[in-house]
């Protein structure tokens, strides 16, 4: 399977050019990566906002408010 349109290796690779896979679509690739990456982001902000809410309605109130004014 080619992905550079090469189907023989017999050339000459100075007329070539690039050899990479997936030629031409390497804008295409960065915004498909950057909108994933934004997205990656966004489900961790609210997950850990999800936990963090858990978090600050543990414990006893009333034990962790004489706990603070000790110190």
């Amino acid at each position: 399977m080619s992905t550079i349109g090469y189907k023989d290796w017999a050339v000459d690779l100075a007329e070539v050019g690039a050899i990479y896979p997936f030629q031409g679509w390497e804008v295409a690739m960065t915004i498909v990566g950057v909108i994933f990456w934004l997205g990656w982001h966004r489900i961790q902000f609210v997950r850990e906002g999800e936990h963090l809410e858990k978090a600050k309605k543990m414990g006893d109130p009333e034990k962790i408010a004489k706990a603070l004014e000790r110190y």
